[in-house]
């Protein structure tokens, strides 16, 4: 096989992967923009007669959805700010610490990689509600204050950084506060960028937790509002599916921007993430 005939073949393939995973996003915003009466056709068009962006401002006023992004955007900003500096200074003990059973200490940590949200949330839910904090804030976040991946991530940012740096700031008399706000993080930015950016968009989309941790609509966040807008319409779907179809288009819209303008940094992060 030639290698131009190689390369058309791996360009066809690529083409073809691409088109099969974009079409239900594709799909989903056609749906948006389409009329209920084009909904209802026995043979559906791929493209609408006319564009209906009403549908986006009807979808927005059937709920309350400013509260709904509200709830979305104080739930994901405290993850970030916690999850974010309980990895910066665990991953700062175990790439530059100097510790009893530092490794194995950190491969504990990697094991919490393969417990899943639902083995841990009903002791997590029991304790929420002795301490009061069902359908706070405070449970929507803390329970998400540490993150072994962004740990591991971040651990192997630091490991791959020079420990030259360290010892002539420490020399100087800086502190572990001064090394590694003003030192490691800068030197690792890339690195953080990108699990600020992987810490949004699992913030953004949970769903089993703020499902189960809430139960007013004042608290609710706009995952589990888009299922309870489908559950209220049960068996109407076809007269309220351009208008559900528009509040999912909302709900993924911020994570496709930022994902869009920092995909070069996650690439390069996970490249340079190897275990070491």
């Amino acid at each position: 096989m030639s290698k131009s005939l190689f390369s058309s073949i791996r360009l066809a393939a690529a083409i073809l992967i691409t088109l099969v995973m974009f079409f239900p996003t594709y799909w989903l915003v056609v749906t948006s923009l389409k009329t209920p009466f084009e909904l209802r056709l026995a043979i559906p068009s791929f493209w609408p007669e006319s564009f209906r962006f009403q549908n986006y401002i009807d979808a927005f006023q059937a709920s309350p959805f400013g509260r709904y992004f509200f709830n979305t955007a104080v739930q994901t900003l405290g993850i970030m700010i916690l999850q974010i500096n309980v990895a910066i200074w665990a991953a700062f003990a175990f790439a530059k610490g100097n510790f009893w059973g530092r490794d194995k200490w950190f491969v504990l940590v990697l094991a919490a990689l393969i417990v899943p949200e639902q083995v841990t949330f009903v002791p997590v839910y029991v304790m929420m509600s002795k301490i009061g904090w069902l359908n706070t804030f405070l449970a929507l976040i803390v329970p998400h204050g540490a993150s072994a991946y962004g740990i591991f991530l971040l651990r192997q940012a630091f490991k791959s950084l020079n420990n030259d740096v360290l010892e002539a700031a420490r020399v100087d008399g800086a502190g572990r506060f001064h090394q590694l706000y003003r030192i490691l993080v800068p030197m690792a930015m890339p690195t953080i960028a990108t699990l600020i950016v992987l810490t949004f968009i699992g913030s953004w989309n949970s769903y089993f937790w703020p499902l189960i941790m809430t139960n007013s609509d004042s608290m609710r966040v706009l995952t589990v509002a888009v299922a309870m807008m489908r559950d209220a319409v049960a068996g109407d779907e076809a007269l309220t599916f351009h208008l559900l179809s528009a509040a999912s288009v909302m709900v993924i819209l911020p994570i496709v921007i930022v994902f869009a303008f920092a995909q070069k940094h996650i690439v390069s992060a996970l490249a340079n993430s190897t275990f070491k």
